[in-house]
């Protein structure tokens, strides 16, 4: 489990001045990964007391752009946050309830870089989202 001062050390490590409000936005990420921006924001006032949508919306951009949090977006769906980043992991979507679940690689280091024609792009990273129904959602739709 992450600590307050484990992400200090991630916002220094980063360049990032360590504030409240980026603190707060990043244990909101971390104890509650794939919560969109409302959900961090309500988790940030819990914690912080007024804080305005517009500076959760800023530090939510900074961790990303400083690479301490993902940005997801599944089709239909409002962007995600979570701080499992670095190692290529893909998503479980439920279509019925949209539950989001990570899950890894299923073989190897990143294996879906192999593209069968990368087209002479360079690829790092690939963005992969299987879609289905959670188990509770499919233990429903059964008669």
């Amino acid at each position: 489990m992450s600590t307050t001062s484990d992400f200090q050390r991630m916002l220094r490590g980063a360049d990032l001045r360590v504030t409240a409000p980026r603190l707060a936005v990043l244990a909101a990420v971390h104890d509650h990964p794939h919560s969109d921006t409302d959900s961090i924001l309500a988790r940030v006032r819990r914690t912080l007391g007024a804080v305005s949508h517009q500076a959760v919306y800023d530090v939510l951009r900074a961790l990303t752009a400083a690479g301490l949090i993902r940005r997801i977006q599944p089709m239909g769906s409002v962007a995600r946050y979570e701080t499992r980043v670095g190692d290529n992991h893909h998503h479980l979507v439920c279509r019925s309830c949209g539950a989001i679940v990570d899950v890894d690689c299923s073989v190897g280091a990143a294996p879906c870089l192999t593209a069968a024609d990368d087209n002479g792009f360079v690829l790092d990273e690939a963005e992969v989202i299987y879609w289905g129904l959670c188990p509770e959602c499919a233990q429903r739709t059964l008669p």
